[in-house]
């Protein structure tokens, strides 16, 4: 993994993550983009494991539903490819508009 892809992890993943633990899944996985959706599931599945809100009457009350939100946003963003990682593939066919392509025409049925 290089500075860029950790880099990058660091800002998805946030400052306290574990850099060893991030090396060997990114190792394991081969992208960052893999990497960081593997964590944040991880994520995710361990708040949904608890109780999603603690009352105690007149005392104290805690919920964790919109750290659950947030989490699945930043899933569906890492998933639909909105933040583009350092490692991820280029697109063979952005050359700036220039690409040739192929239109196939079928023939409709005629009376």
């Amino acid at each position: 993994m290089n500075a860029a892809v950790q880099a990058w992890l660091i800002s998805q993943l946030g400052p306290k993550t574990d850099l060893v633990d991030l090396n060997t899944r990114y190792t394991r996985l081969g992208t960052a983009r893999a990497t960081a959706i593997e964590v944040i599931r991880e994520r995710l599945a361990a708040l949904r494991a608890q109780p999603s809100t603690i009352n105690v009457s007149s005392v104290v009350g805690v919920s964790y539903v919109e750290n659950i939100k947030a989490y699945e946003r930043l899933l569906a963003s890492l998933v639909a490819g909105d933040d583009p990682a350092p490692d991820d593939p280029t697109d063979p066919c952005d050359d700036g508009g220039n690409a040739l392509g192929l239109v196939y025409l079928v023939e409709r049925p005629r009376r």
